[in-house]
């Protein structure tokens, strides 16, 4: 149903679906494009300009990303829920179906005054930042190297690999999926890693910080199972029960039934955050790491809205999407962290990750639209995939595509002076001549701007505003809505990388201003300028 003009809250005009189940009818207006719902709908967005039909369900999928109940509108117009809703574009208007109140609010007459009108009354800025060592040099991820073999041997000779290749030394590792003896068995397996904490001490010298891979799932034969679903400590001792996501059911032998979660790697039990229990368990096996072994921080993976599928019982009664966003806030405790599902969260300081992207062209141009919407949903403290992208299988023998090296380049060039820049697949072991020495230098061109990265992410902090933003956001009304494939670094800074295969020029929308090109070039705006992008180049404009 389509509803009447309500009351102001300060904000402008605002519309809200009555209590229970919701609805809401948006009128899209002419010329008007949104943004929200999902990060992983970046290059649909602007809703409206560039795509006239969408339809998605927050309720039962976060899109293998994070996700939030907000809109945000070019002509200054935010939707927010308090919880999860779903959305059909069509025709020229957006319907929304929801659990909670729907609001349309009218804040502004821009994309900014939309953002922050929605930010400062829902999900303002906490003021704290993630650790900055992963916002100041490139971090690297142990995955694409060793897969499901993560080894101490292999994390020494990839990290001292970084230095001998002359990349920017220190910064942050990330050692993933299977330095550990079982999901919810958080040791480093004996028979991979004979000295871990002698591990992390050399790692720490090389001036690197160590995270780990870790995920809400427990084993169903593990301690940790036993411990919350029995009430059984090693050596027969006894505790309380509770803190995993339970059936409500009794098996033959009388005991109480943990939930199967239905998981990339298998089936597991899964903490219930929203049980003190469960916080305080994972919680503790994760201070326990950092204590015996001087590890610093967690890429904390999975919690997917899909993944919790009813039926199922939890201490608080909580919908999937808020179980998500449970998890999310065990990460609060971690400065050094990184999450890539999450609901809602805006404004505080975790790290959103973009999801695992395929050894593609399209997985290029993904990029900057997927980070764009990211700080759109109130995270600006994004990391795009991992550069070439996240998956092992890309760099095989047998790979299901070939291998690229312009690729591999271009996506450097975009992470370089993106929020934050992640390695995994090796350079060194991929590429040879002017394509190595091109990630090289965008490696070493995002040191040249880390004093600048870390002044906007602190201001980020504060201000709740994206560090990457749309053209759109920074300069309103100036016809760049559509403008996806460029992006401002904070307020001064132009990038605009280049994201076709093979091309040897790209056109670059300046806004009004004056711009200094980082070839030496000074242009006036507004206008659109074609520039040259030889291999080696990543186009930026310096606004003066």
């Amino acid at each position: 149903m389509e509803h009447g003009k309500a009351a102001a809250f300060g904000l402008g005009v605002v519309c809200s679906a009555m209590l229970g189940a919701a609805t809401l009818t948006v009128q899209v207006r002419p010329g008007e494009g949104w943004w929200g719902g999902a990060t992983t709908f970046g290059m649909k967005a602007p809703y409206a300009l560039k795509t006239s039909r969408l339809e998605f369900d927050l309720r039962t999928d976060n899109y293998s990303n994070q996700i939030a109940p907000l809109m945000v509108s070019t002509c200054g117009r935010y939707v927010w829920s308090d919880s999860a809703f779903a959305c059909r574009l069509a025709d020229g208007k957006m319907v929304f179906e929801g659990d909670a109140p729907i609001e349309l609010v009218e804040a502004g007459d821009n994309l900014r005054a939309a953002f922050l009108a929605a930010a400062r009354r829902h999900f303002p800025a906490s003021g704290k930042l993630p650790d900055l060592q992963l916002l100041a040099k490139p971090q690297w991820n142990t995955w694409v190297e060793l897969t499901y073999f993560q080894n101490q041997r292999g994390i020494l000779d990839y990290a001292r690999a970084i230095k001998a290749n002359g990349f920017p030394e220190g910064g942050v590792i990330m050692i993933d999926d299977t330095w550990q003896l079982g999901y919810g068995v958080w040791d480093f397996d004996p028979r991979r890693f004979a000295d871990p904490k002698a591990m992390c001490e050399e790692l720490h010298a090389m001036g690197y910080k160590v995270m780990l891979w870790v995920c809400p799932f427990v084993s169903m034969d593990s301690p940790g199972y036993r411990e919350m679903v029995f009430g059984m400590l090693d050596a027969g001792r006894r505790c309380e029960k509770g803190g995993l996501i339970m059936t409500g059911g009794k098996n033959q032998y009388g005991h109480d039934v943990a939930k199967p979660i239905a998981w990339w790697n298998g089936y597991s039990a899964s903490v219930d955050f929203t049980h003190p229990l469960g916080i305080a368990w994972f919680a503790r096996e994760l201070k326990r790491l950092q204590r015996d072994y001087g590890v610093d921080g967690f890429k904390l993976d999975a919690g997917d809205v899909d993944e919790y599928q009813r039926p199922y019982v939890t201490c608080r009664e909580a919908s999937s999407t808020e179980l998500c966003e449970a998890y999310a806030k065990v990460g609060l405790q971690f400065p050094l962290n990184e999450y890539r599902a999450s609901f809602k969260m805006g404004g505080q300081p975790l790290v959103q990750r973009l999801c695992d992207k395929d050894h593609s062209w399209k997985a290029v141009e993904q990029l900057v639209p997927d980070m764009i919407a990211c700080g759109l949903l109130g995270h600006p403290f994004v990391c795009p995939d991992m550069i070439g992208s996240g998956s092992w299988m890309a760099f095989a023998p047998d790979a299901p595509s070939p291998f690229d090296p312009e690729i591999f380049v271009r996506s450097a060039q975009v992470h370089a002076l993106a929020p934050m820049m992640q390695f995994s697949a090796a350079p060194w072991r991929l590429l040879h001549g002017e394509y190595l020495e091109a990630v090289r230098a965008a490696a070493w061109l995002r040191m040249h701007y880390t004093w600048y990265i870390l002044e906007t992410a602190k201001a980020s902090a504060t201000s709740g505003e994206p560090i990457l933003r749309a053209m759109e956001y920074e300069f309103p009304g100036q016809g760049a809505a559509a403008v996806t494939d460029q992006f401002m670094l904070g307020s001064k800074l132009l990038v605009a990388p280049q994201l076709k295969k093979g091309a040897k020029t790209r056109k670059v929308f300046l806004p009004a201003g004056k711009w200094l090109a980082d070839d030496g070039r000074e242009y006036e705006g507004p206008s659109t300028v074609e520039v040259e992008t030889p291999l080696a180049r990543l186009p930026r404009f310096e606004r003066r």
